[in-house]
């Protein structure tokens, strides 16, 4: 009996060799006897049960080598077809048409402005820190100088992990900064770019999640006057060499004093007068000296090393650069609106 099991495999083994597939029909022919969901070969592994133990191993590798013959065929009659072109042929291309248009991909608005800023502070000497969008409390908030009570741990601001009042997704890229104070020594110069997360009403003008970069400079003798040179030169490179900036007085738990800064975009045109509401001017971003007491908890001595911080919102910023009137544009991926970016790389 085993000798008419093995003498199955060897007529089949040799209808493989001598195979020879001339078309594209043929051999799916070929492809649904030997290769198929319900290929000749697969009811031989169910008489291996006639097979004597002694012989049971030297008849699973020649099922094996039959298998493995039977692909080897198709994938070498395949090529052949292929490069005589008659699979091209029987599917009707021609190949002598001209190639259709090649769509190439861009980058996204927001990427677009964000690198940009980042090449900008790159320039003069920040390097780029990046860490977890999942952030505990401390590295959020309480290394930030934010008080147990204070609006912005709310939950109507801040989204928390389901069933924990201690992870939450950070609502700044200011954790980056604690957990870069906290693990490296003085001078420190950075900026973290990267996407934030606030509980707030999806509108044209505010999002539930949100693109900052934020830059921190903590050294010996760092003053407010240092910071303001550092914003006017990335105001000029970003809105052009003639850029006026101001300083406004404002609060953040984190720095002392703090300011916003507004650019100035003049109101020569209807986009620049609503951009700026009639004034010309162009709220930009927030910034201050960094806090005795944000250092103080990150391990730094304030009496020693002193320090400026700043976060600067992505998408309001190309939302003015490319005057686009809905920040919710920015999350719909509608090809539409992105493709129109494909010449900006």
């Amino acid at each position: 009996m085993s000798d008419q099991v093995f003498g199955k495999v060897s007529d089949l083994l040799n209808e493989i060799e001598s195979a020879q597939p001339a078309t594209n029909e043929e051999l799916e022919t070929f492809r649904i006897r030997f290769l198929g969901t319900k290929n000749i070969i697969k009811p031989l592994f169910a008489e291996i049960r006639q097979v004597p133990d002694s012989e049971k191993k030297a008849f699973g590798q020649k099922l094996n080598e039959l298998k493995q013959a039977a692909r080897n065929k198709y994938n070498v009659c395949l090529e052949s077809l292929s490069s005589n072109g008659h699979e091209v042929e029987s599917s009707g291309i021609d190949l002598t048409l001209p190639a259709g248009p090649y769509e190439i991909g861009a980058r996204h608005p927001v990427s677009i402005v964000m690198n940009e800023m980042i090449e900008i502070f790159q320039r003069i000497g920040f390097t780029v820190a990046e860490d977890r969008e999942i952030e505990d409390d401390w590295h959020n908030f309480t290394a930030m100088n934010t008080p147990e009570h204070h609006p912005a741990r709310d939950m109507q601001d801040t989204f928390y992990l389901q069933g924990s009042d201690k992870m939450l997704l950070r609502t700044h890229t200011s954790s980056v900064q604690a957990r870069v104070m906290t693990s490296q020594k003085p001078p420190i110069r950075i900026i973290a770019p990267g996407r934030v997360f606030r509980n707030e009403t999806v509108s044209a003008r505010s999002h539930c999640q949100f693109h900052q970069v934020e830059g921190l400079y903590v050294d010996k003798g760092v003053s407010f006057a240092d910071m303001k040179q550092t914003l006017l030169y990335f105001a000029r490179e970003m809105y052009g060499p003639e850029t006026k900036i101001r300083l406004r007085p404002s609060f953040f738990p984190f720095t002392e004093p703090s300011a916003e800064m507004d650019a100035w975009l003049g109101t020569d045109t209807e986009v620049t007068r609503r951009l700026t509401k009639g004034t010309g001017w162009l709220e930009v971003l927030g910034c201050g000296m960094v806090d005795p007491n944000v250092l103080e908890n990150c391990g730094i001595d304030s009496e020693i090393y002193t320090g400026y911080a700043f976060g600067i919102g992505i998408e309001r910023s190309a939302m003015q650069k490319y005057n686009i009137s809905d920040i919710r544009l920015f999350f719909e991926n509608d090809n539409r609106f992105l493709s129109q970016f494909r010449s900006v790389l």
